[in-house]
C-alpha cells in the first residue's frame, strides 16, 4: 500500500482512519520505514515576520484584526533582524526557518522585495526557507523561487466543505490556485491543516483527499492540534486528543507516503509519549521554539531531550531537495509587475465569527 495513489476517496481515507489502533499503527510505520529513515526528523523554525493585523475570518487565528486576543501586533521585521534569528534557530539545530507573514495575500512592493532579500540572506546561511504569505501569484512565485526559496506554505486548512464554517474572507479555489502556481516554479508545496476545530471525521478525510489528489502531491503536510485562543471564534472548542492527532498522522503517513508529515500546533498539550506515539506513525518534522507564529510551542531545549531519549537525529538541510540557487535582485529576470489579482471574497456569514467580532468592538470601546 505504499505506492503513492493520486485517486483516494473519502470513503477510502475513512477506512483507513477507523482502523483498530494497533493495525493502523502497524501499517503505517511500515510505509513510513519504506520511504523514510524513521530516526530522522527535520526540525524546523517558525517566525513571525509580520504579527497581527489581518483582515481574514479565520476563526482559528488570533491575528485576525476583527478580533480581541491581546496579540502585540509588529510591522514586517528587517533582514538584519531575520538573519539574527536565523542564526539562533540554526544554532538550535534547525534546519528550515519558515516566516509567516499576517498578509491575505502578496501585494508588490517595497515590503515584499524585503521579503525576497530575506529568503536570499537565509538561503546563503545553508538553512532551507519557507515563506506562508498568503495567496501569490505565478509572478510572485517565479521571484520567490529566483530567491532561493524552497518551499511555500499554504494550508487548506480542512475540507472544502468545512472551509465555510471557519472561513468566510477567501475562498477554498484561491488556496489551490496558489498552489498551482508555487508549482509552476521549482519550489516545493508545504499543505496540511487543522483538526479539532469543529469538523467531522469526514471533513479530515475530505481535506487528506484534496491533499493527496494534488500530483505531484505535497512535499510537506503539516498536522495541527487547534490551539483555541480567547478572543477567537473557536476559543471554547475542547482540545482534541492525542488519540485523534495520532490516527491523524499515521492516515497522512499512509495516503501521502513520500510527504514529511509535520507535527505542528498543539504539541504543549501532548507528552513525550504522545509525541513518540505520533514519530512511530509517520510524523517526521518538528516546529522548534518558543512560539509557532503567536500560539505556544515547546522549548527547543526540551526537544532535544526528547530528541536524545528517543534516538532521534535532526534533518540535516537540503536531505530530500537540492539547496537552490539564489539569483541577486540585480540579476533578476522576473520583476515587480504591480499585480492587483481579484482574489475570492466570499463573505457569507459564520455566526460564530460573526459573534467574536462583535464581543471584540464592546471590548475595544
Amino acid at each position: 500500500m505504499s505506492e503513492t495513489r493520486h485517486n483516494w476517496t473519502k470513503e477510502e481515507v475513512l477506512d483507513i482512519y477507523n482502523k483498530p489502533l494497533m493495525e493502523l499503527l502497524y501499517e503505517a510505520a511500515t510505509v513510513h520505514r519504506k520511504r523514510h529513515d524513521p530516526n530522522v526528523v527535520q526540525v524546523s523554525t517558525l517566525l513571525s515576520i509580520k504579527t497581527g493585523g489581518c483582515s481574514e475570518d479565520c476563526g482559528y487565528c488570533p491575528q485576525a484584526a476583527r478580533y480581541h486576543t491581546d496579540i502585540e501586533g509588529n510591522d514586517l521585521m528587517n533582514v538584519q533582524q531575520v538573519k539574527a534569528q536565523a542564526l539562533r534557530a540554526k544554532e538550535g539545530g534547525s534546519s528550515r526557518v519558515c516566516m509567516g507573514a499576517a498578509w491575505r495575500n502578496v501585494k508588490d512592493g517595497e515590503e515584499f522585495d524585503q521579503v525576497l532579500e530575506m529568503v536570499r540572506t537565509i538561503n546563503k546561511l545553508d538553512m532551507e526557507v519557507c515563506c506562508t504569505l498568503g495567496m501569490l501569484t505565478e509572478n510572485q512565485a517565479k521571484r520567490l523561487a529566483e530567491a532561493g526559496l524552497y518551499a511555500y506554505n499554504h494550508n487548506l486548512d480542512s475540507s472544502e466543505e468545512y472551509y465555510k464554517e471557519v472561513i468566510s474572507t477567501r475562498g477554498y479555489q484561491d488556496r489551490l490556485d496558489t498552489i498551482d502556481n508555487v508549482r509552476k516554479t521549482n519550489v516545493t508545496v508545504c499543505s496540511g491543516g487543522i483538526i479539532g476545530m469543529g469538523e467531522r471525521l469526514e471533513d479530515r478525510a475530505g481535506m487528506l483527499v484534496a491533499l493527496s489528489t494534488l500530483n505531484p502531491q505535497p512535499e510537506s503536510t503539516p498536522i495541527n492540534a487547534l490551539v483555541a485562543v480567547e478572543g477567537t471564534p473557536l476559543e471554547d472548542q475542547k482540545p482534541v486528543s492525542i488519540w485523534d492527532m495520532v490516527r491523524m498522522v499515521a492516515t497522512t503517513r499512509i495516503v501521502m507516503p513520500e510527504t514529511q508529515v509535520r507535527l505542528s500546533a498543539g504539541r504543549t498539550q501532548m507528552t513525550r509519549e504522545g509525541q513518540a506515539m505520533c514519530f512511530f506513525a509517520g510524523a517526521n518534522s518538528i516546529f522548534a521554539g518558543d512560539k509557532l507564529l503567536t500560539t505556544p510551542n515547546p522549548d527547543v531545549n526540551e526537544d532535544m531531550e526528547m530528541f536524545a531519549l528517543l534516538g532521534l537525529e535532526p534533518q540535516k538541510p537540503f536531505t530530500k531537495k537540492v539547496q537552490p540557487q539564489t539569483v541577486e535582485a540585480k540579476d533578476s529576470e522576473f520583476e515587480s509587475l504591480g499585480e492587483k489579482p481579484k482574489w475570492t471574497r466570499p463573505e457569507h456569514t459564520i455566526e460564530r465569527n460573526e459573534a467574536a467580532k462583535e464581543r471584540a468592538k464592546i471590548i475595544k470601546q
